[in-house]
C-alpha cells in the first residue's frame, strides 16, 4: 500500500487527488487521525494541510519545536499550546476532512531605523523555526504535522504612489540615461546593477544575474577579432595577420543610444509668444464606443436589446442599426418616444474633437398610417374613440463622420394623426446610420473572408457609377398571424442553414385561374432576391468587380404546368431554395479564410389543392392557406490535399509502418542515416560485431554441430 501512495504522490494532480481519497479510505476505515502530508517546507507567510479521518472532537494545538542536537529530530507531539507568531485555523471539508491552515502574523517588510513598532523583519532572513501541528483528543495527541518555515523578508518600494514610471526626458535637450534597464521610477529594478535606487545590500541579491551589455549599462567588451584584444600571452595562429583595426566606437550598438550634445532651450520675446486658453480635453470615439452628450449623458435611440424595445439604449460609434417597435396603444400616448419636440431631440452631442455638434431636426407628416397601425382583437378602447395628434411614428438619425470625430448629425422625425374607434397596435421606426461624406458606413462580413453568422453581402449593378450597390439575400421572417402580406424578410447568415416561409390565402376561383397563380407565387419569392451579384469575400469593394459573383438561377420548366379544371394547379413554385458552395482558401494568422465560389437559385414545384375532407367538392372551405418557404443550404467544398491513392496504396500494408504493427523496414533501423544516437561509423562498427557474433553462434550451435557429426559417420 505504501508504495501506491508514493506512485500516486508522484503523479499528476489526478493521482494527488485519488492519493487524498484512498488516505480518507483507509483512515476512516481503521478510525484513525493522520496528518497529509505529515511534513511540509513553507517559504511564504501561508501553508495548509489536510487532517482525514474520524475527525470527530478533535482539537488542533500549535507549538515550536527545536531538533535535537544528538539525534537531530524533534520530541513527541504534545497537546500544550504555545504562543507563537502564527495564526492556526481550521475548515471543515466534510465529514472525514478537515484543511488546516497556517498564517503568519507579521508584516514582511525590513524594519527601518527608526522602527519600534516590531511588526517588521530586523534581518533578510525573516523566519527560520519549525512548527509541530498536533491532533488531540481529550489531551491526547492522536497525529502531529511538522512545517519546516523558512522565510525572507520582502523588498518593496520606497514610495507607493502611482506616479513609479521613468519619465524618459526629450533628448534634443537632454541626453538618455546611462542605465538604461532603469525602468521604474524610485525603485530599485531586479537586476539593474546600475539603477542608483538600489543599495549595496539590493545589488548583492542579484550580482551574479546583472543584465550584461549596453542595456545594463555596461559597454560591450570588443570582439576577438580586434587587433587591440590579442597579446602575444594568448593570441591564436592567424594573429596578427587576420586581426581588425577598427576604432571602440565603431560596435553594432552604434547610434542605439543618444549621446549627443545637448540644446538648450531659449526662450523668445514675450510679444511673440500669443496666450494660449487651457487644453481642452478630447475623448477620441472609436468604432463601437458610446456616444455622449455635453452633458456628459449616453446619446440615446431607442433600439431592441435582447428581444425587447428600449428607449434608453445608447448609440455605439460607426454601429448602423434599423429596428421596429410594437406597441398596443388603448389611449393617446404621453411622453417619450411616443410625443417628442424638436426642441427635446435637438441634443448637443460631444464631437469627439473636444467640441459640440446639435442634432438638426427635420420633421414629415405621414397621412398614410395604413402600414404602421393594425386594429387589435382588444376591442373597444378603455378612452372610447381614439384621435390622438403629432404621434412619433418614426425617427431615422444621419450621423456623419471624420476621422474620429462627428462633424453633423440629422434626425428625419415623422409624425402622425391616429384616428380608430378601437385599440391598434401601433409599429415605430427607429433607425441610426453613420455616413463618410456621402457615402454609408457598411459593415463588412469579414477580413477578408466571410465569418460565420455575418450577413451574405450582395449587390446590384448601378449603371450610373459602375459600382455595385450592396444589398442582401434574404429570406421570409413571418410575424403576427403569418401571412405572406404581413410577414418581413431577414437577410441570409453566412454558415448557417435555415428555413421559413408564411402563407397564402386561396379562395377556391384562384385554382381555376392557375397561370395568375402561379405568377403570384413566383413575384412573392422574387421580391427575396432582388440582387443579381454576390460577394466572394466579406470585405468587397463596391468599384472592383473581380470581388463579386453572378447569382445563377435555374429556370422553370414551364411545359409541365398545365391548367386545372377540377380545383387543383400543378406547378405552382412554393419552395425555393438556395445553394451556396464556399471554399477555404488561405490563413490569416491560423484562422481559416472562406469565400463563397457559387450562389444558386432555384425552386420546388408542387400541386395545390383544396382539402375537402371527405372529397366533396361543394363542402370545401371558401379560402384555405397555402405554404410558401424558402430555404438556405451552406456547402463547404473540401480542400485537395492531393492524387487520390491507388488500390495497392490502399490495400498493401505489409510494408507501412504507420498503419502495421510489424514494420520490417525498423528492423535496419540503427543502420539507417534517420538513427542519431550516436555517429554512423560506430553504429556501423557495433552491427558488424554483432553480426560477427551472430555467425559465431550459428556456426558453433547445435545446428551445425549435428550437420558435422553426420557428415564424419557418413565419411567412415
Amino acid at each position: 500500500m505504501a508504495n501506491v501512495l508514493e506512485t500516486f504522490r508522484s503523479g499528476s494532480v489526478y493521482h494527488q487527488v485519488t492519493c487524498v481519497l484512498l488516505w480518507i479510505y483507509l483512515a476512516h476505515s481503521q478510525k484513525v487521525v493522520v496528518f497529509q502530508p505529515s511534513f511540509l517546507t513553507t517559504t511564504g507567510p501561508a501553508v495548509s494541510a489536510f487532517l482525514l479521518g474520524n475527525i470527530s472532537d478533535v482539537s488542533l494545538e500549535l507549538r515550536t519545536v527545536s531538533p535535537s542536537n544528538t539525534t537531530g529530530t524533534v520530541g513527541p507531539p504534545s497537546c500544550v499550546t504555545e504562543p507563537t507568531r502564527w495564526i492556526l485555523t481550521g475548515e471543515q471539508m466534510g465529514k472525514d476532512a478537515v484543511r488546516v491552515q497556517l498564517r503568519l502574523n507579521q508584516s514582511m517588510r525590513i524594519c527601518g531605523e527608526n522602527d519600534t513598532a516590531g511588526d517588521c523583519c530586523s534581518e533578510k532572513l525573516c523566519v527560520l523555526e519549525a512548527l509541530q501541528v498536533s491532533a488531540c483528543v481529550g489531551g491526547s495527541p492522536l497525529a502531529s504535522l511538522l512545517i519546516q518555515a523558512t522565510i525572507h523578508a520582502r523588498l518593496f518600494p520606497n514610495n507607493s504612489g502611482h506616479d513609479n514610471k521613468t519619465v524618459i526626458p526629450n533628448q534634443v535637450y537632454q541626453p538618455l540615461g546611462s542605465c538604461p534597464c532603469d525602468l521604474t521610477l524610485r525603485v530599485c529594478d531586479v537586476r539593474c546593477c546600475c539603477d542608483k535606487d538600489c543599495s549595496s545590500e539590493d545589488v548583492k541579491l542579484f550580482a551574479s544575474l546583472c543584465l550584461l551589455g549596453p542595456f545594463g549599462g555596461q559597454v560591450s567588451p570588443a570582439p576577438d577579432y580586434q587587433c587591440s584584444q590579442q597579446s602575444a600571452e594568448n593570441s591564436p595562429d592567424w594573429f596578427p595577420f587576420l586581426c581588425v583595426h577598427s576604432p571602440p566606437e565603431n560596435n553594432p550598438y552604434l547610434g542605439l543610444f543618444y549621446n549627443g550634445d545637448t540644446i538648450s532651450p531659449r526662450s523668445g520675446p514675450s510679444f511673440q509668444r500669443p496666450t494660449l486658453s487651457a487644453p481642452v480635453p478630447v475623448n477620441l470615439y472609436v468604432q463601437g464606443s458610446p456616444i455622449m452628450t455635453s452633458s456628459n449623458q449616453y446619446f440615446s435611440i431607442p433600439q431592441r436589446v435582447l428581444g425587447q424595445c428600449v428607449n434608453g439604449a445608447p448609440v455605439a460609434f460607426l454601429k448602423n442599426f434599423k429596428v421596429e417597435c410594437v406597441t398596443l396603444l388603448s389611449s393617446c400616448p404621453v411622453g417619450a418616444p411616443f410625443q417628442t419636440r424638436p426642441a427635446d431631440l435637438s441634443a448637443q452631442v460631444m464631437n469627439g474633437r473636444g467640441g459640440d455638434v446639435v442634432v438638426v431636426v427635420t420633421d414629415v407628416i405621414d397621412t398614410d398610417l395604413s402600414q404602421v397601425i393594425s386594429g387589435s382583437s382588444a376591442g373597444v378602447s378603455a378612452a372610447g374613440r381614439l384621435e390622438c395628434e403629432n404621434v412619433t411614428l418614426a425617427l431615422d438619425y444621419k450621423i456623419f463622420w471624420k476621422g474620429n470625430g462627428i462633424t453633423g448629425i440629422t434626425l428625419t422625425r415623422t409624425v402622425g394623426t391616429i384616428i380608430s374607434n378601437a385599440s391598434v397596435v401601433l409599429t415605430t421606426r427607429y433607425s441610426a446610420v453613420f455616413l463618410n461624406g456621402e457615402q454609408m458606413a457598411e459593415a463588412n462580413s469579414g477580413n477578408p473572408g466571410y465569418q460565420v453568422g455575418r450577413p451574405v453581402h450582395a449587390g446590384i449593378m448601378d449603371n450610373n457609377s459602375d459600382s455595385i450597390e450592396r444589398t442582401t439575400v434574404n429570406l421570409w421572417k413571418p410575424v403576427q398571424d403569418g401571412l405572406c402580406s404581413t410577414a418581413e424578410k431577414r437577410a441570409i447568415l453566412f454558415g448557417e442553414n435555415s428555413t421559413s416561409g408564411c402563407l397564402l390565402p386561396v379562395r377556391q376561383q384562384d385554382l381555376f385561374q392557375c397561370d395568375l397563380l402561379r405568377e403570384t407565387v413566383s413575384n412573392l419569392q422574387a421580391a427575396l432576391i432582388i440582387p443579381t451579384y454576390v460577394a466572394k469575400k466579406g470585405n468587397p469593394e463596391s468599384s472592383t468587380l473581380t470581388d463579386w459573383l453572378n447569382i445563377s438561377t435555374v429556370t422553370l420548366n414551364s411545359s409541365t404546368t398545365v391548367e386545372g379544371t377540377s380545383g387543383a394547379c400543378a406547378g405552382i413554385p412554393s419552395h425555393q431554395y438556395i445553394y451556396v458552395w464556399s471554399l477555404i482558401t488561405s490563413l490569416v494568422d491560423g484562422s481559416p479564410q472562406r469565400e463563397i465560389l457559387d450562389l444558386q437559385i432555384g425552386y420546388s414545384l408542387s400541386t395545390w389543392a383544396l382539402d375537402c375532407g371527405g372529397g366533396d367538392f361543394t363542402s370545401c372551405e371558401e379560402t384555405q392557406l397555402f405554404p410558401i418557404t424558402s430555404s438556405v443550404t451552406f456547402i463547404d467544398i473540401p480542400v485537395n490535399v492531393g492524387p487520390p491513392k491507388t488500390r495497392f496504396q490502399i490495400n498493401f500494408t505489409e510494408y507501412d509502418c504507420n498503419r502495421n504493427d510489424v514494420c520490417w523496414p525498423e528492423l535496419a533501423f540503427p543502420f539507417t542515416k534517420y538513427y542519431t544516437g550516436e555517429p554512423y561509423s560506430q553504429s556501423l562498427a557495433k552491427g558488424m560485431i554483432l553480426v560477427f557474433f551472430f555467425i559465431t553462434a550459428s556456426i558453433l550451435g547445435t545446428p551445425w554441430r549435428q550437420i558435422r557429426q553426420v557428415w564424419h559417420s557418413a565419411a567412415l
